[in-house]
């Protein structure tokens, strides 16, 4: 096939970006790809933090170009001609947010081929105008669907008649293994003793991914094991840093909490998920995450809240364990029973079990069976009827 891609890719910083990367580098082994990406993703109003980082090149992909300014109109027409001018077989575009709904609606309006929405975020975690409407007017000129959480699936459904879907599992990003080193070697990089045991939140910390349980969570977990300490490791994206110090320190845990500020590069992120005994997402809202996958490729167990899709990756019991969200109790009561009951070694083996099921050649699947779809309705694809893959 001959495929083009639209979304964030290399040298974007963040998780879309290189969830793209990924997604282009596994379908290249098998097709043609070329990606279209943004000469201006968000104006800094809207987006305070640097969006690119061109020396972090783990998930760099090419060939790709940068065409599209989301706040000009006449980059989404030259792309959109660009695009048709290619003669693609199927172009697959990366969804997240009703930012873009303006620039998708007019680049996705009058192509020759089907299109694919994947889809990380059908409506976004936090509140922004007219969402509802905005991501109606983009998916509805959807062909097909690729959505990683049942409550993704279940919004589609909502704002979309019939759609045609495969709920697939988020793969891991084994890319950030880059030296293979033991926990051991990652623990002397990073000066943390042996016998600590180390508990990891990665990522844009932000107001729905709820760490503030997770530091209200922490004095009853030290009270049954003291040497638990929690590395925070991320950019603030709301620049909200002294609110959590605020809190680290009213719960007097300034001894038991390491802040990490800042985006760290790819060829950092490996010693930290190398050191911990486990990650925990204390999330009060998710649809899913990248930073499990990242996890599960260091057999990294994990913590996380019931909330959209992680239950559907944190298999409790066998991979990690899942709690109700916004409760510090019983956020507690998981890490503690895991190091009481010594988790670590079984779980880091059911998550090898899972390993296939996390993998990007499955992704790679999952596009030449939407593909297959519709080469067998014929050369203009028109859904009638919902179909709903799962895998």
């Amino acid at each position: 096939m001959k495929i083009v891609m639209v979304g964030p890719v290399w040298p974007f910083r963040g998780g879309i970006a290189q969830y793209t990367g990924a997604m282009c580098a596994a379908l290249s082994a098998r097709h043609e790809v070329r990606v279209h990406s943004y000469a201006m993703q968000y104006p800094k109003l809207l987006y305070k933090s640097p969006q690119r980082d061109p020396e972090n090149t783990t998930f760099r992909f090419e060939p790709a170009d940068y065409p599209i300014n989301t706040m000009n109109p006449v980059t989404w027409r030259k792309t959109a001609a660009m695009i048709r001018r290619e003669k693609p077989d199927l172009v697959i575009a990366q969804w997240w947010h009703p930012w873009f709904a303006p620039c998708y609606a007019a680049l996705f309006r009058r192509m020759p081929c089907p299109v694919v929405f994947v889809c990380h975020n059908v409506l976004p975690h936090e509140g922004f105008p007219m969402k509802e409407a905005l991501t109606r007017r983009v998916l509805s000129k959807g062909d097909a669907f690729i959505v990683h959480s049942q409550q993704d699936a279940d919004d589609l459904k909502r704002l979309v008649r019939d759609p045609f879907l495969i709920h697939a599992v988020h793969p891991a990003y084994n890319q950030f293994r880059k030296r293979g080193i033991s926990k051991e070697e990652a623990r002397r990089e990073l000066g943390i003793p042996p016998e600590q045991e180390i508990l990891l939140f990665f990522g844009y910390i932000r107001e729905y991914k709820g760490l503030k349980h997770l530091i209200r969570a922490l004095p009853e977990i030290r009270a049954a094991r003291p040497e638990a300490r929690l590395f925070v490791v991320g950019d603030f994206f709301e620049h909200n840093r002294e609110t959590y110090e605020l809190l680290i320190r009213d719960t007097d845990m300034n001894d038991a909490v390491t802040l990490v500020d800042g985006y760290l590069p790819d060829d950092q992120v490996e010693a930290y998920f190398a050191a911990a005994d486990l990650c925990v997402l204390p999330y009060e809202s998710a649809t899913q995450s990248g930073v499990i996958q990242i996890a599960y490729s260091f057999r990294l167990p994990v913590v996380a809240t019931a909330v959209g899709g992680l239950p559907e990756v944190v298999l409790d019991g066998r991979t990690g364990f899942v709690v109700p969200p916004k409760d510090p109790s019983a956020l507690a009561s998981a890490v503690v029973r895991f190091f009481a009951e010594n988790r670590a070694e079984v779980f880091a083996g059911h998550i090898v079990q899972e390993n296939e099921r996390y993998s990007w050649d499955r992704m790679t699947e999952h596009v030449e069976s939407i593909m297959s779809h519709f080469e067998d309705r014929g050369p203009s694809p028109v859904l009638s009827g919902a179909r709903e893959g799962k895998a």
